[in-house]
């Protein structure tokens, strides 16, 4: 029979992973298949050729197991122990593990106990109280089943923003290697515009010759467009997106009676087409960052000159909010503080957990004690150039107060307050909750404002508009949480924020080393919201972030 295309095993690897997963038993061997499906899926190079030449172990993810079930698969289209799985569980069933916060053990109970095999069927039970009422499964359940639907809908076949920088990475070396004539090897689509999720994956490159299918699909998910040189700046705008831009520049060309085309922009007997910004400056628009090509208003700030100079990583001169292993971490204040100065940066401030997250290792009052003096230990071998700014990431309680009496909190060189539980207050309840916090003198940074977490769970009910005013009225920074499960505040608010005075703090909530670079995701959320470096509090050099937060304490000892 003929072999099995990418497309179809790369369906099958998901299958497989998703019946394993339902199955029991060790959880990562079902997370290993589903990576492998991840990385099959943006496949620069021929599965045949790889299968062919031994080399499917190159592929991120594969190991010599899961390489002999791809080779299988490709060859029949089925796998004996794939067979197996299908005989246990009906196909719908799987459909249910789309839904954030449903573990393959309950989505197996609710059809064993109630003969749910589809998202359709799941939600009616949900909304006809069946799940409420079945044993073991519970009230709980059915709320986390009605509210994350919507999650799963939406989110279906989008990848994080570090995966997908993961997978088109390996794509563009695949593609270099396997072609190495190609030049301008570029990655465009969500990834380059810095959607928060992102579904499109696009490369595009320049090629000294064009076959007749100058776009082609390597594998399910990942585009690979192929243009000549007079052509790529047309490619790469198009490969980049979005919709909304392209078509409100449609609409400027043809205001302009001009023709703007997949192959460049027609003006008369002239094509327009070699480079983006050649393109934009025909149109008498100056370079718009793809961060900012959304059909958001761009285009008319940029005919007026008012767009933004956005953020970069080189802007940021300090991290804040980082966990050390005195609480949630995995290390040392030292360790961690070390490698954020190896990265070029000023200060490190250290926002371990606070008492009241007994979960996280929050720390006791004796421990805040002990920590400080590390930090003044280190501070004093670190010198002038380099600093550990003194912090906590202080729970705000159900009331809005924050879990640390007033002589503890003015300890700290800034104070992060953030929600960490009851997250089913009401909208006022919530929003109060969040405004008291705000209000308190010592709050320097309101973090991870809505809590959501992407593809797993919606912000908690809040007016953030009027969150938004209380931060600019009292001075209090707005935190890009800059982890990729996260990325909140939302950069559609980030124009609002700015509007209403507010500054801005990219924070990457690290956990470990690795974790510190999530400060790229952040800068990358700031730049889609248009945020320009001058208002971002961590962009401050060491003296200017000293002096300033040194000045909010006195005023809060002269008020006091």
């Amino acid at each position: 029979m003929a072999s099995v295309d990418v497309r179809t095993i790369v369906s099958l690897l998901r299958e497989y992973a998703q019946r394993t997963a339902l199955r029991g038993g060790n959880p990562y061997r079902a997370k290993a298949y589903a990576r492998a499906a991840d990385s099959l899926a943006a496949l620069a190079v021929p599965l045949d050729v790889l299968i062919a030449e031994d080399r499917l172990t190159e592929i991120p993810g594969v190991g010599e197991g899961i390489a002999d079930v791809i080779a299988k698969l490709h060859e029949t289209g089925t796998h004996p122990r794939l067979e197996k799985l299908r005989k246990e569980i009906p196909e719908g069933v799987l459909e249910m593990l789309a839904v954030p916060g449903l573990r393959p053990e309950k989505a197996l109970r609710l059809y064993k106990d109630l003969g749910i095999t589809s998202l359709a069927e799941l939600e009616a039970a949900a909304k006809d109280d069946r799940i409420k009422r079945a044993k073991g499964l519970g009230a709980a359940l059915q709320t986390k089943i009605l509210q994350n639907l919507a999650i799963a809908k939406s989110g279906e076949g989008r990848l994080h923003l570090h995966r997908a920088a993961a997978l088109l990475s390996h794509a563009k070396d695949s593609l270099r290697k396997a072609r190495p004539e190609l030049k301008r090897v570029t990655i465009a689509g969500d990834f380059r515009r810095g959607c928060e999720l992102v579904g499109d994956l696009t490369i595009v490159a320049e090629a000294a010759k064009i076959e007749k299918a100058a776009n082609a699909s390597a594998a399910d998910g990942l585009q690979i467009r192929l243009s000549d040189r007079n052509h790529f700046g047309a490619a790469l705008l198009f490969g980049t997106g979005s919709a909304a831009h392209i078509e409100r520049l449609q609409a400027l060309a043809a205001e302009k009676g001009m023709r703007l085309e997949s192959d460049g922009l027609h003006k008369g007997r002239t094509l327009i087409g070699g480079d983006e910004a050649q393109i934009y400056s025909a149109l008498d628009l100056p370079f718009i960052d793809p961060e900012l090509r959304e059909g958001r208003g761009e285009v008319e700030l940029a005919q007026k000159g008012k767009l933004p100079k956005l953020v970069t990583d080189k802007d940021l001169r300090g991290i804040l909010h980082c966990h050390t292993d005195a609480s949630d971490g995995t290390e040392t204040l030292e360790t961690m503080a070390k490698a954020t100065r190896q990265r070029g940066f000023e200060y490190f401030g250290v926002a371990d957990h606070s008492k009241s997250a007994h979960y996280a290792g929050g720390l006791s009052v004796e421990e805040i004690a002990q920590q400080h003096r590390e930090a003044d230990r280190l501070n004093k071998r670190f010198g002038k150039d380099f600093r550990i700014l003194k912090g906590i990431e202080s729970d705000i309680l159900a009331d809005g107060s924050l879990d640390y009496p007033d002589e503890v909190l003015e300890r700290f060189d800034f104070v992060v307050a953030s929600i960490h539980g009851r997250f089913k207050l009401d909208l006022k309840a919530q929003t109060q909750r969040l405004l008291r916090a705000i209000s308190n003198p010592h709050t320097t940074i309101i973090g991870h404002m809505t809590g959501r977490q992407l593809q797993r769970r919606p912000g908690y009910e809040i007016d953030i508009e009027k969150v938004l005013r209380a931060c600019a009225k009292h001075d209090v920074a707005v935190e890009i949480n800059a982890h990729p499960w996260r990325l909140d505040l939302d950069w559609r608010w980030h124009q609002t924020a700015l509007d209403f005075g507010c500054i801005l703090s990219i924070n990457p909530d690290a956990h470990s080393i690795p974790e510190l670079d999530h400060m790229h995701w952040g800068v990358q959320m700031a730049r889609k919201g248009g945020v320009p470096a001058d208002r971002v509090l961590n962009a401050m050099p060491l003296p200017e972030i000293t002096r300033y937060l040194r000045q909010k304490r006195r005023s809060f000892a002269r008020a006091a």
